[in-house]
């Protein structure tokens, strides 16, 4: 009879696998109608990818979908705000191209499935232009 092997991590105190919250299992589900996405936890928040092409981010349970000058516009028309932060050594304040995401979008799947097609356009777009680089 072979050894057995204990399944106790030996690294107790960390979480490999850190799992998601309720609001990013919420959103997960409301982009059904999108595709299969993934997250990632990253930065104190969560990253959100459909085929390897990073559309969205979760920060302090807030939606955040990526935007250009195409799709601009339609989030600042209801107002909707950027994801901003602060840099840690020159504390200036850095405003992004993830803006949140509307309310609407969040209780139902085909709202979400037009603001996710628009934040993943602009998330191509974005990509290819860095690629000409």
């Amino acid at each position: 009879m072979g050894a057995r092997h204990s399944r106790i991590s030996p690294f107790p105190d960390i979480e490999f696998m850190p799992k998601p919250n309720e609001f990013v299992e919420h959103v997960v589900e409301t982009m059904r109608d999108f595709g299969a996405v993934r997250t990632k936890r990253m930065f104190g928040g969560w990253g959100i990818w459909r085929d390897e092409v990073f559309f969205a981010l979760i920060a302090d349970d807030t939606l955040y979908l990526k935007t250009d000058a195409e799709t601009l516009p339609a989030f600042r028309a209801r107002g909707l705000e950027p994801f901003t932060f602060e840099k840690t050594k020159s504390g200036e304040v850095v405003i992004t191209s993830y803006v949140q995401a509307p309310e609407e979008a969040l209780d139902s799947p085909a709202q979400m499935l037009e603001w996710a097609r628009l934040a993943y356009a602009a998330a191509l777009r974005s990509s290819a232009k860095k690629k000409k680089k």
